[in-house]
């Protein structure tokens, strides 16, 4: 390619965005919310007859907001400023608010222009963002508060067979329940590892309770034992608990400003991070630099098939959450995502950018019309 010095180089010639509803098998539930589907909000953006696509899950509302605020930004940009495209939309949605929607609008496009912008330089995108690791280990996730004791043995058995090592399961709805499907679970996985998402549930006294009472079930994990915005909260639970237990969080930060306010009160012991919410793939790789400099390892929150090439080029990374939901959709809407084998992943380094591409046909039935 011949690259001039001032000159555009790769104008974005169209930009697209869709909506799709995708219904789950059966109502679902943690310890603070029920659903019973998910929203996928999908980029196309082209330029030089090539396609890049990104996503995040979230609502409608989402794309409203990239059709209408941030698409017009990129008309004729060059692709290969994705950088200060990304400060452009910041700066867009600025009397909006940087948290919930409009991160995650920001985070779709940003998420396809890293993906477009690799494509046009014929790399995968974890070479062009200077790969660190050859694979990522994955942890199982799904095991909802709405499954009893049996269906969640039978689950967790099923990804047992298939290779996985580490196991996430939801409490806090019914503390009966919960240890019993906590005993169905430690008995299914055996030696294996076992994570926790209480998802805000508890007050931190009981959080902690909660956490010495499940000391025989050896927990590796306890994400987000209170809110994780009760910070002084999290911090009480993180000293307070086994040592043997991480206390992680993070999920639901949008901005740079969130994640240090959590590492500086020494909320966690790992960081959560979403590239579908904390504005892109850009925002992602600001939360690696936060952690590397606070000494905090760093763990990627749900869409593993999003999240591989950019966590390959990071050193803080300790693993992604193979979420059962978003496992479904993304194997059964994009090509090229990527299937666990042995509780890891690996990037298909013949294909260039994040080496998928969407299934618009098998999408159309859960298309919404926008």
């Amino acid at each position: 390619m011949n690259f001039k010095k001032g000159n555009t180089v790769f104008p974005i010639q169209e930009t697209k965005v869709f909506a799709y509803t995708i219904p789950t098998e059966e109502t679902e539930s943690d310890g603070t919310l029920k659903w019973n589907h998910t929203i996928l909000i999908l980029v196309q953006l082209k330029s030089a007859d090539m396609y890049g696509i990104g996503y995040t899950y979230a609502n409608t509302a989402t794309a409203y907001m990239i059709k209408q605020l941030l698409f017009p930004l990129l008309k004729k940009e060059d692709v290969l400023d994705n950088t200060a495209l990304w400060y452009k939309m910041i700066n867009q949605i600025r009397n909006l608010g940087r948290p919930g929607i409009a991160s995650m609008a920001i985070a779709a496009v940003d998420n396809a222009l890293w993906d477009l912008k690799a494509k046009l330089l014929n790399l995968p995108l974890c070479k062009l963002l200077g790969q660190v690791h050859q694979d990522m280990q994955v942890y199982a996730s799904g095991g909802f508060t709405s499954y009893d004791a049996d269906e969640l043995s039978t689950r967790f058995r099923k990804l047992k067979e298939v290779g996985h090592k580490m196991f996430k399961m939801k409490i806090g709805r019914n503390k009966s329940d919960d240890f019993k499907r906590l005993e169905a679970a430690r008995e299914t996985i055996g030696s294996a590892q076992l994570f926790v998402d209480a998802n805000g549930a508890y007050f931190p006294k009981d959080a902690l309770q909660m956490a010495e009472e499940m000391k025989d079930f050896n927990i590796s994990w306890f994400e987000e034992p209170v809110t994780s915005d009760d910070l002084e909260g999290m911090r009480f639970v993180r000293e307070n608990v086994s040592h043997k237990t991480l206390v992680a969080a993070g999920e639901y930060g949008y901005d740079l400003t969130y994640f240090k306010r959590m590492l500086s009160e020494k909320a966690v012991d790992v960081l959560q991070a979403d590239a579908t919410r904390c504005a892109g793939i850009t925002g992602f790789i600001k939360v690696n630099s936060l952690c590397e400099a606070f000494h905090i390892p760093l763990s990627a929150h749900c869409a593993p098939a999003l999240h591989l090439h950019p966590s390959l080029a990071m050193q803080q990374i300790i693993h992604l959450e193979y979420f059962q939901d978003h496992v479904h959709i993304e194997n059964l809407l994009f090509e090229g995502a990527p299937v666990a084998k042995n509780g890891k992943i690996a990037p298909d380094l013949s294909k260039n950018g994040m080496g998928l591409d969407f299934k618009f046909k098998d999408a159309e039935k859960y298309k919404i019309n926008l």
